[in-house]
């Protein structure tokens, strides 16, 4: 019998007039079948019906769906549908965690309280169970634990969410960067449950926190500087008082690997950790005000967020984790920065000026200036010190008295943010300031420093301060009060984002939160040996016209009315047959004439707002796909296509000139051209021959590459960094792809494979991490791969954990990876050797292994790298690891050795020397004694290695190793019963005896 449709939701919030969408359908679609399947059935019956269907196409995603729903609605039936659930899972409850995640993050906020509640309880039953892949289900769900917000619903899910991870603290202390961002959430979250109902709230809270920092700081150490930020703010209460003597005077006792705050505050906080502090529909609500809003409309926008987040006292804590996101997460593209897009500096200062409570404006002002504090040229990004001059020099003349708070903020944190790290302090300000200055952000600090709209006690204090920049500059001419910024230039090699931009927000004088003129600065490219910066609006803008002129003398009659034609059109599809148009006209240029650089700039002039579309359909479908192709500029890639397939060089290279030109004027050109040929191969892979397509797909992409004058692998890099800044998630479905169709440039690439772990979040690790496991992806080779790991080292540890995740799903032999242990260091190369330590543990020792353990370089202490991973291979295969060290011992003296012919030819018989081999064994014998452990040099295998090293050592290496030596003195003053005359040597008479290396 038909089901009738319900205009209420099963799982979601809805008014009247909302309508479900696709994802909704589907789920309530999935629930009518399991429910139709099992009603009145007894549980036998219901369980062949089930299997029965879960034979049909797409009858498992149904099946589990439904449970899903029926799991998140009905709590009386949730027990017994999970077991159903477990028992017909096939990928370990993948496609469940898939859904559940994306439902978080898009739409938890509109959950019914049921919902919300059987999802936690749904939580419980996977950690207890051990699913897989369960922490980023909780990273999701952490996110809408929202700070500033003391609301009953909220204040419940922190609640609940803590006692998940207090009940299963031990399985938490397996995920380091889950267990980081719960430390970095709850820290936060605790300075808002100061309220006398909350006490108990906090007291949990406070009592978890200390625990796991005491417990786990080494963890916790990739939160970078925002932890000290998080800790300084509840330094007052007395469990972290104590936690802070430890950090200031004690540190060792907290990590063996840490040593200092300042440690702490060199470490720029990772981004995810940033973003993590606001909820996904904050986060889409500032992204879409900086980077879709224009200058002059922005004001209605900036009430709203005003009303719906920041209207309570509690909230105004949340604005240092807004400035902090703006400041560390949004990095403007090229195409932005030359827009009139509100810039995140007047977002900053609209912040700023609205904030009602004293306490909150100050940690505003840190949050605004920390990365300042110990900025580093070398690894801190400009982009996280831009916001913080730029207003101060834009509301010097509107609101001069916040840039007077600021410069007071900035000269006085120099000697109270920590009286011993003074000097650091200063000279991270200093440096960003240079910085400033170099990449030419401001042409000079004189006429903000020493502005007659400063008191002159502020001013006499800023130039005691900052005397090197207070000195006027000779070569320039403008006046204090008649200065702009220039535009911000990185060099190669640096973060390309801001390369030669134009930020046109500095020729008018806009207000933070001030209703703007109506007219508008029209955007236009920017030729790169330009700067109007000091020149009056109206002369850009004639100038501007004047160019315009000069292009359009360029351009023929026919493709001037083409053109004219196509710009005039609104309707998408008459867009697209006015392109075409237009290259019909095109054909008819001579292939060297100069018109191209012209029509291809006003081209992307005309395309500006296509360019800025959002193309990946939210559900991926041919139709839907194929739909998000029909704009004008993937018509000119169809004509690209088309010329191919039928070998037409005349149209081919005309095309090809028009859209190299068109790239170096707009980057994104070149990550249309792979989206577009992506959706092409899917599309018509069914009509035409599978390999034809795919070989004509790379062939078009070569052409391009060849006519930019680009490598490829240079160009894809270009193309994916590109894609990543304006559209993450488009650049993670092309990717797959890239790795398939440009094996020879992709696989081992380091600069591409950090664009990826850079960019991606959990979910699309999981995802890559999917399809390496089908087979569908790879990204990593045997050969070179030591190159990749030793360029991976400098990277961000969120990076690198992402790096060695997607390392072990590809199932690449050890004995690849093994050599890189000889060039890490245990204090700074954390991520890598953990990373390695657990892939080790899977293996069995061999002679190689051994080796390069050995060929680490000798420390003042043992090696904890080197120690742990003989302490862990001495409870099973003591005799087997005696034999191997002890041949290695033995082959440092190739003279007496007995297998010198049979040595491995891959490695140096010279790597490890024997001082190395010795002074290991010598500091992992110290460390034997304290633990009364010696079972390994008991061994008739070692005894004889070390007789062996002794007869054959130098006065002074005897002088030096003389208590290691001494082991085999005492052994042979010992009777010989104990000993076995077989195969191996004497082994330990018990299993006791056989574990005590420790």
């Amino acid at each position: 019998m038909e089901q009738v449709k319900t205009a209420t939701s099963r799982l979601f919030v809805t008014s009247a007039v909302e309508n479900k969408d696709d994802l909704e359908e589907k789920l309530e679609r999935s629930y009518q079948v399991v429910q139709t399947l099992t009603a009145g059935l007894s549980d036998k019956d219901a369980h062949d019906a089930l299997n029965n269907a879960l034979l049909k196409e797409k009858g498992y995603e149904e099946i589990s769906l439904g449970f899903l729903v029926t799991i998140l609605t009905e709590p009386q039936n949730a027990i017994k549908c999970y077991r159903d659930l477990t028992l017909i899972t096939r990928d370990g409850l993948g496609l469940i965690l898939t859904h559940l995640s994306q439902l978080v993050l898009d739409r938890y906020l509109r959950f019914t309280d049921v919902v919300k509640s059987q999802l936690l309880w749904l939580l419980r039953e996977m950690i207890r169970n051990a699913v897989s892949n369960v922490d980023n289900l909780c990273w999701n769900l952490m996110r809408h634990a929202a700070g500033g917000d003391v609301s009953v619903k909220n204040i419940m899910l922190i609640e609940k969410l803590l006692d998940v991870f207090i009940e299963y603290r031990s399985w938490l202390d397996k995920f380091p960067l889950l267990l980081a961002s719960v430390v970095y959430t709850y820290l936060r979250l605790v300075e808002d449950h100061n309220a006398p109902n909350l006490q108990q709230l906090r007291q949990k809270e406070v009592t978890f926190l200390v625990c796991v920092l005491r417990e786990r700081f080494h963890e916790c150490l990739v939160l970078g500087r925002d932890l000290v930020r998080l800790l300084q703010n509840v330094a007052r209460i007395p469990e972290f008082e104590q936690l802070w003597k430890d950090i200031l005077h004690a540190p060792k006792t907290l990590s063996p690997s840490f040593n200092g705050v300042l440690q702490l505050l060199q470490t720029r906080t990772s981004r995810r950790f940033l973003q993590s502090r606001l909820t996904p529909e904050m986060e889409r609500k500032l992204v879409f005000l900086t980077s879709q809003v224009r200058f002059g409309n922005h004001k209605r926008y900036q009430d709203w967020f005003q009303r719906q987040y920041l209207a309570t006292p509690e909230s105004q804590s949340l604005r240092c984790d807004m400035i902090r996101f703006i400041v560390g997460v949004i990095h403007p593209t090229n195409e932005l920065l030359c827009s009139d897009i509100i810039p995140r500096w007047a977002v900053i200062g609209w912040l700023l000026t609205t904030c009602t409570s004293a306490v909150a404006v100050s940690n505003a002002k840190l949050a605004l200036f920390y990365d300042w504090l110990f900025f580093d040229s070398e690894k801190d990004n400009i982009m996280n010190i831009e916001p913080a001059i730029l207003v101060m020099h834009h509301s010097m003349r509107s609101h001069p008295a916040v840039s007077a708070t600021l410069l007071d903020f900035l000269c006085r944190i120099i000697t109270n943010f920590y009286p011993p790290l003074t000097e650091k302090v200063r000279n991270g300000i200093f440096s960003s300031l240079r910085q400033i200055l170099d990449k030419r952000v401001l042409p000079s600090l004189l006429p903000l420093f020493d502005n007659v709209k400063l008191d002159r006690e502020l001013r006499n204090m800023i130039r005691e301060t900052f005397k090197e920049f207070c000195i006027p500059n000779s070569e320039s001419s403008s006046k204090i009060e008649d200065f702009g910024p220039q535009a911000v230039k990185i060099e190669d090699g640096e973060d390309n984002r801001i390369n030669n931009t134009v930020n046109n927000h500095i020729l008018d004088e806009p207000a933070f939160s001030d209703e703007e003129d109506d007219s508008a600065l029209v955007v236009h490219t920017p030729e790169e040996d330009t700067d109007d910066d000091d020149i009056p609006l109206a002369k850009v803008m004639k100038k501007e016209k004047q160019d315009n002129k000069n292009d359009d003398v360029l351009i023929d009659n026919p493709l001037k009315v083409s053109l004219n034609g196509l710009q005039a059109e609104k309707d998408r599809e008459k867009r697209c047959e006015a392109m075409e148009d237009v290259l019909q006209d095109l054909n008819d240029l001579d292939e060297d004439s100069d018109s191209f650089v012209s029509i291809a700039k006003s081209l992307c002039n005309i395309l500006y707002e296509d360019f800025k579309a959002e193309l990946l359909p939210k559900t991926i479908s041919d139709e839907n796909l194929q739909d998000s192709i029909k704009y004008p500029v993937f018509v000119i890639f169809d004509s690209l296509l088309n010329s191919t397939k039928s070998d037409d060089s005349s149209i081919r290279e005309r095309v090809l000139k028009l859209v190299s030109e068109m790239y170096s004027c707009q980057p994104c050109v070149g990550y249309l051209l792979l989206y577009y040929l992506k959706v092409k191969y899917r599309t018509e892979r069914k009509k035409d021959d599978h390999s034809k397509i795919n070989s004509l797909k790379v062939s078009v992409y070569k052409d391009f590459c060849q006519t930019v004058e680009k490598k490829i692998d240079n160009c894809l890099y270009d193309d994916l960094n590109a894609c990543h800044i304006t559209d993450n998630t488009l650049m993670m479905w092309i990717v797959p792809d890239l790795y398939k169709d440009f094996k020879q440039q992709t696989v081992n690439n380091a600069q591409i494979l950090r664009v990826i772990v850079s960019s991606i979040d959990a979910l699309q690790l999981q995802e890559l991490i999917n399809l390496i496991m089908q087979g569908q992806l790879i990204m990593f080779k045997s050969d070179n791969l030591q190159t990749l790991l030793k360029t991976s080292l400098t990277w961000e540890s969120i990076e690198q954990f992402f790096l060695w995740q997607l390392i072990q799903a590809h199932d690449i032999p050890v004995d690849s990876i093994i050599p890189l242990v000889s060039h890490l260091n245990c204090q700074q190369h954390a991520e890598a050797l953990t990373a390695i330590t657990l892939l080790l543990k899977q293996e069995k020792p061999t002679s190689d292994t051994i080796k390069y353990l050995f060929s680490r370089d000798i420390r003042d202490k043992c090696d904890p790298f080197l120690f742990t991973m003989v302490k862990y291979w001495c409870e099973n295969d003591l005799d087997k690891l005696g034999e191997l060290i002890s041949s290695l011992l033995s082959t440092r003296y190739p003279a007496t050795s007995p297998n010198k012919r049979k040595r491995n030819k891959s490695l140096s018989a010279t790597v490890p020397s024997a001082d190395q081999v010795l002074g290991h064994l010598d500091l992992l014998r110290i460390n034997c004694e304290k633990n009364d452990g010696l079972g390994l040099y008991n061994l008739d295998s070692m005894q004889k290695a070390l007789v062996v090293a002794q007869n054959n050592s130098t006065d002074s290496q005897k002088k030096h190793f003389n208590e290691l030596f001494a082991l085999t003195e005492e052994e042979d003053t010992s009777t010989s019963k104990s000993r076995n005359p077989g195969r191996g040597g004497r082994n330990p008479k018990t299993k006791e005896e056989k574990g005590r290396f420790r």
